[in-house]
């Protein structure tokens, strides 16, 4: 490109308004090729509406093809005050008599053998550590000393042993799931149940029941061990270093020190908790050959020390703790089965943590703990009695049983109970108080001993068709066609206006933004007028809708307008329907399975196959046509035809810009040659006016 342009300097032109003016002209056929551009884009933009407007009706379409849609049916009771029910599509129109309801289904629960502080006036404070309130309980918390762990184990290949790898704390408790699943803990080795497991506490390894575990099973536990050592290297200057341990034992429930048990090397030093410096849940810790000298204070609560000085880095430190733990297991009778959960709590966790762990545990069961009457209580979640002579709620470990008072005496215990009732003459019983027969859904409210007088009358239920409800889905649907077809015919018969193509910038420049909008309104319109691939849509939803349907040959329902829904007299409106509500509904009570046939029957024939289903398959023939034109918004142009449009006309507009740099570049040229010759001749006019000047005065 020539950089050196000469501006009329020599010419006293302007060039540059005529290179612009050139320009223009040459210009035009480039403005006309991003119109086409504009129109395509539009059109392709215009057909994805379509697409999607479609795609709205296909998933009406789909719902309208369920029996729910049909079978709508409605319940009456004649007492609701004792028994409501609902029916689903299943149900058949029926009627049911309960004669009486002997009992109503209830959960198990069990309330504590009372309060649980020894002293009402100095009751425990639910919200505070247990180890700190275990003095005001009636029977304070027996805490054992060990260190609770937790390991999962992913099962490779079909087994019955899985090894913690280390020796276990003899005659603790542990917490085993398989899958989620809580097991039992069982001394039998030869005589395992499924739900049950054994465990060699010098080895660790816990064995299950043949075919219990399998391959791609989970076994998550939580165990004790007598001590554990903490082994870590300070690689930075700290003042505080948390051991990862809460409840650091001191000493148990008998005032046994347990504080020797507690060592902590620090620069190959060892320092021993000093029982004597307590202060509340801190003591110091001393050199073990030297009291006089402390390295700082641990937090036995939190398990943190807080050193003195900070440490230099990259110092070796070694922890040796217990902690303060009990334990206890809570399982239940449920629908599914036994469930069951062994839970561990340390000396730091309150009382509400503990009912959390509980309600938090997925086993069915449910504790509460009332701070005015000082009790808890324990309830399983489901109603019934689903294992006839064992308790529906069980409980392990003296913690529970002893500090939480759910003693094996269970003098506050109340089974779980069966509604028991009378239907159709027959006796029976259910766990719920809601329960299905036949598609009918039920609900007892309360008992009723069928005698003739008052409240305890028989109760009826009658299920009947709701014509109501199917009359008014067939009515949504029958307007939501009609929505289709006003845009669709919109599109097909919207008038074209020719003298308005896309705005060139040019043109946008000398117009407001309202003037803009509106002229890019008319340009818009009319891109789909007579489109074939709506108007074909169109016909074939005639025709879907118009054909007879097989049905069966046991009933003369066959059109819709059998059934009281016709094209409108208004030509205009291209074939919406309309409903006259009393035939429909006439036909709803008198053959409600033609109805249903009638929109929704299969088949292989299209004779045989109901309205919606010819709908279904000519809109999704439509949407491929349309995605095959105009693609989806994912699409790129190479995979629609539009789209291929669109990149040849954007070839075509880059080749014509190049060209035009070209001819703006040659008449540039020209100006410059034509600047500089009449330069050159303008010097010489003026030497040769010199030397004539010259000869003159001589």
């Amino acid at each position: 490109m020539n950089n050196m342009r000469v501006t009329g300097f020599a010419s006293g032109m302007d060039i540059d308004s005529m290179v612009r003016d050139l320009m223009k002209a040459e210009r035009m056929p480039l403005q006309r090729m991003e119109q086409q551009k504009q129109e395509l884009e539009w059109k392709r933009d215009s057909y994805r509406e379509m697409n999607t407007l479609l795609l709205d009706f296909s998933s009406k379409l789909t719902q309208m093809k369920l029996t729910t849609n049909y079978r709508a049916r409605q319940v009456s009771s004649t007492n609701e005050d004792a028994v409501t029910a609902t029916a689903s599509s299943a149900a058949s129109q029926t009627s049911f008599s309960l004669t009486k309801v002997d009992q109503l289904a209830k959960s198990a629960s069990w309330v504590n053998e009372g309060a649980i502080s020894a002293d009402s006036t100095n009751k425990i404070d639910a919200s505070k550590s247990l180890i700190n309130e275990s003095s005001k309980l009636a029977s304070p918390v027996n805490w054992d000393q060990g260190v609770i762990k937790n390991k999962t184990v992913d099962i490779d290949a079909a087994t019955t042993t899985v090894s913690l790898g280390e020796t276990l704390k003899t005659d603790s408790s542990l917490s085993v799931e398989v899958n989620g699943k809580g097991f039992k803990q069982s001394t039998d080795l030869a005589n395992l149940a499924e739900n049950e497991f054994y465990v060699d506490y010098a080895t660790g390894d816990i064995t299950f029941a043949d075919g219990v575990l399998k391959k791609g099973d989970t076994v998550g536990t939580q165990y004790v061990t007598d001590t554990n050592t903490v082994a870590k290297t300070i690689s930075e200057d700290v003042k505080a270093i948390k051991i990862g341990a809460t409840s650091i034992a001191t000493e148990d429930a008998d005032g046994n020190n347990f504080a020797d048990n507690f060592n902590f090397n620090y620069d190959n030093t060892n320092y021993k908790i000093d029982l004597s410096s307590q202060n509340g849940e801190v003591y110091t810790l001393v050199d073990e050959n030297d009291p006089s000298v402390s390295i700082g204070k641990i937090n036995v609560a939190t398990g943190t020390i807080a050193l003195d000085a900070a440490t230099t880095a990259e110092k070796d430190i070694t922890v040796d703790y217990q902690q303060n733990y009990t334990s206890f297991g809570v399982g239940a009778n449920t629908k599914d089965g036994e469930s069951y959960k062994q839970f561990f709590v340390t000396g730091n966790q309150s009382l509400n943590q503990v009912v959390n762990k509980v309600n938090n545990a997925d086993i069915g069961v449910s504790m509460m703990y009332d701070s005015f009457s000082d009790q808890l209580t324990l309830r399983r979640s489901e109603t019934g009695d689903f294992v006839a002579g064992e308790d529906d709620i069980s409980v392990s470990g003296d913690f529970i049983k002893s500090t939480l008072g759910f003693t094996d005496a269970k003098t506050n215990y109340t089974e779980g109970q069966n509604a028991k009732f009378t239907i159709n003459d027959l006796n029976t019983e259910r766990h719920s108080n809601t329960f299905q027969i036949d598609g009918v859904t039920f609900n007892l409210k309360q008992t009723f001993d069928g005698s003739a007088t008052g409240t305890d009358q028989p109760v009826t239920v009658n299920v009947s068709n709701d014509s109501e409800a199917v009359y008014d889905n067939i009515v949504e649907f029958v307007e939501s066609y009609n929505e289709l077809i006003e845009t669709l015919n919109g599109k097909v018969t919207e008038q074209y206006h020719r003298d308005y193509d896309p705005l060139t910038d040019e043109q946008k420049e000398s117009l407001s933004e309202t003037q803009q909008e509106e002229w890019t309104e008319l340009a818009k319109s009319g891109l789909l007028k007579n489109d074939a691939i709506l108007r074909d849509t169109l016909t074939q939803m005639r025709r879907d809708f118009y054909s007879p349907v097989d049905n069966g040959g046991s009933s003369v329902i066959n059109q819709l307008s059998e059934i009281g829904i016709t094209t409108t007299a208004n030509y205009m409106q291209g074939g919406k329907l309309e409903i006259n509500e009393a035939k429909l509904k006439e036909a709803i009570e008198s053959d409600p399975q033609a109805v249903e046939n009638l929109f929704r029957g299969d088949g292989s024939e299209y004779g045989d196959k109901g309205i919606i289903r010819r709908l279904d398959e000519t809109i999704d023939g439509a949407r491929d046509r349309i995605t095959e034109r105009a693609g989806r918004a994912t699409s790129t142009n190479y995979q629609f035809t539009l789209g291929r449009n669109l990149n040849q006309i954007e070839e075509q507009i880059t080749r014509f810009e190049n060209r035009l740099t070209q001819v703006e570049e040659r008449y540039w040229s020209q100006f410059t040659a034509m600047e500089q010759a009449m330069q050159k001749a303008n010097q010489q006019a003026a030497y040769m006016q010199q030397q004539l000047s010259g000869m003159s005065m001589r």
